[in-house]
């Protein structure tokens, strides 16, 4: 029962971690990456959908991304889906395919960016610390119909904050690495 309890508290705190990281890889950096606008929703016949469902999308260069829609109707959508985004980018179409040039950013930019990520890796470490508060929860309560000992609750709270302070260290790793690729120029 202690151990079905801590394995899905581990399994969702990996998915806290792994929701964070797609969200720290769509934040620009002065690198073109695919990540940048997948998640940008199109408006596909009247149905928001992401964007790399809707196209292939690559980035041949640190400084360009391509996007290459399958149905060549949606790419007045898509153009406007990007100008309508908060990238702050201005694409360009030649009929067949999307351009995104990358420019660089500029050092008050690469601070605001800094502010975000910190921002995101606080919501990952608060997301992480509900995980364990919920487990908690369900471990004192065990505890409280007798199901567990004390000593059984008391073992079971140190794996708890043990799973908990790896995960939160896993974030603040993230963060950190985000945060110097923003700050690269």
């Amino acid at each position: 029962m202690i151990s079905d309890v801590l394995s899905a508290a581990d399994t969702k705190m990996a998915k806290a971690g792994e929701v964070m990281g797609k969200d720290l890889a769509g934040i620009r950096t002065g690198r073109a990456s695919p990540a940048l606008v997948e998640h940008i929703r199109v408006d596909y016949y009247g149905t928001p959908t992401p964007l790399n469902q809707l196209a292939g999308i690559s980035a041949p260069d640190a400084k360009m991304i391509i996007i290459q829609p399958w149905d060549k109707q949606v790419l007045q959508a898509i153009d406007k889906a990007i100008r309508k985004s908060d990238l702050g980018l201005n694409p360009s179409s030649d009929g067949n395919v999307i351009r995104l040039m990358i420019p660089s950013l500029t050092e008050e930019r690469r601070k605001d960016l800094v502010k975000v990520v910190r921002k995101r890796v606080e919501e990952g470490r608060v997301a992480v610390r509900n995980i364990r508060r919920e487990a908690l929860e369900k471990l004192r309560e065990m505890q409280k119909e007798k199901e567990i000992s004390e000593d059984d609750e008391k073992r079971a709270l140190t794996q708890l904050q043990a799973l908990t302070d790896k995960f939160i260290e896993s974030v603040n790793k993230l963060g950190e690495n985000k945060e110097q690729e923003v700050l690269e120029t």
